[in-house]
């Protein structure tokens, strides 16, 4: 058991508890408030002073599958043999021992949605992680939270060489040909086991589709650009699934689009601390973030690690709040509307009874990010990083 007291609680879903404790038993918040007990022989942490939060989540990055110091030997990314490999997951090219896994503990990111990249026009099983444990069995909470697409300049830039997409248009054409591919595998599979004939072969490449078919997982695109934006509506008006826009750097310029669309779960903005390095992100704006949320989209804020690395994820929040989007929003975004969008919103991402006890604790608010230090990093009830110089 675990007992973490006297501190200025911030659960984000349901206000601040000044000088609160909470009780963590067997990985779960079992206790939370001003009258917490603290059993004989619980481990205490003295939290006097200190901010304390559900901790961080990467709501899209390549932490584990792009390592950092390594280059070309540890990028598994990208399977580029084909501009649809929607069989390809992302755990299989997971390190758990990846460095940049334990930049994320040292500053209270306690969980990432790990994605294939954006080269692919489907590129691959997304899985939702923690970022701590011994093996990626132990650190993912979802192996499939999500089916990866990608509209725009990188699917061109990546097999124009090769003869298979040169266009804006072919990029929309291959995912209308693998999704028309599994709408009808499908139905073949629906018509046998009505007649009781037998099953089709299985498919490895339509066979994980269903699942988004089925709106069981979404399909997180990215996109950066807003006529690319809409076509990533258009397609999923066009099959009927749920979905993310991923970057959205010029979604804040079709808002009102995007909040009028039933099948938009939300969208993750970034990653913003970086130059307007190419065409697709010249109109990114600090202000995105915030006139999403403003709109009534469910907005995530990330770092797209490593393009900008995951530490500095609290950075982007904070600079998102600077230019209009509010406390609580910009808070929401890198926790629960993470969570949320990453498929484990019931299971982290607030500080509730019952909530598994992922938390961070910091000096300060976490948005004063020139004087605010990690105390400590807690994952499923386990302290994975204490600070030395606060212990």
């Amino acid at each position: 058991m675990l007992v973490i007291r006297n501190g200025r609680i911030h659960t984000i879903s349901n206000g601040i508890i000044d000088r609160g404790s909470i009780l963590v038993q067997d990985g779960k918040i079992v206790a939370i408030g001003t009258s917490v007990p603290e059993p004989a022989g619980a481990r205490i942490i003295d939290a006097e002073g200190r901010w304390v939060q559900p901790g961080i989540i990467e709501a899209h990055g390549h932490l584990g599958v792009s390592e950092e110091g390594i280059g070309n030997e540890g990028n598994d990314v990208n399977e580029t043999v084909d501009p649809c490999t929607p069989h390809v997951r992302a755990i299989d090219g997971i390190n758990p021992r990846e460095m940049g896994l334990q930049d994320a503990l040292e500053a209270g990111v306690t969980a990432t949605w790990i994605t294939p990249g954006s080269a692919n026009v489907i590129g691959g099983q997304a899985a939702t992680c923690r970022t701590w444990g011994p093996t990626v069995e132990a650190m993912v909470m979802n192996p499939y939270s999500a089916m990866k697409g990608a509209l725009g300049e990188n699917p061109k830039r990546f097999y124009s060489g090769k003869g298979k997409i040169t266009t804006r248009m072919g990029s929309a054409g291959y995912f209308r040909e693998m999704m028309y591919k599994a709408k009808a595998y499908a139905r073949k599979k629906e018509v046998a086991l009505e007649k009781g004939n037998d099953l089709p072969d299985y498919d490895i490449k339509l066979e994980p589709l269903l699942a988004v078919l089925r709106k069981e997982v979404p399909m997180r695109i990215h996109a950066h650009r807003q006529d690319d934006i809409m076509t990533a509506v258009r397609l999923a008006q066009e099959f009927d699934f749920n979905f993310t826009v991923e970057h959205c750097s010029e979604g804040y310029m079709i808002v009102d689009e995007l909040a009028a669309e039933p099948r938009l779960l939300g969208v993750c903005i970034g990653p913003i601390l970086t130059s307007k390095g190419k065409i697709e992100t010249a109109n990114k704006e600090w202000k995105a973030a915030g006139v999403m949320a403003n709109a009534g989209i469910r907005t995530a804020i990330i770092t797209d690690h490593p393009v900008t690395p995951v530490q500095y994820l609290p950075v982007c929040a904070a600079y998102s709040q600077k230019y209009g989007m509010s406390e609580e929003d910009a808070l929401k975004a890198i926790t629960l509307n993470a969570a949320i969008l990453c498929g484990v919103g019931d299971r982290v991402g607030s500080l509730e009874v019952g909530k598994e006890a992922d938390i961070a604790i910091f000096t300060g608010h976490p948005f004063d990010t020139w004087r605010t230090h990690t105390v400590a990093t807690i994952v499923a009830g386990q302290v994975a990083y204490s600070n030395p110089a606060f212990r």
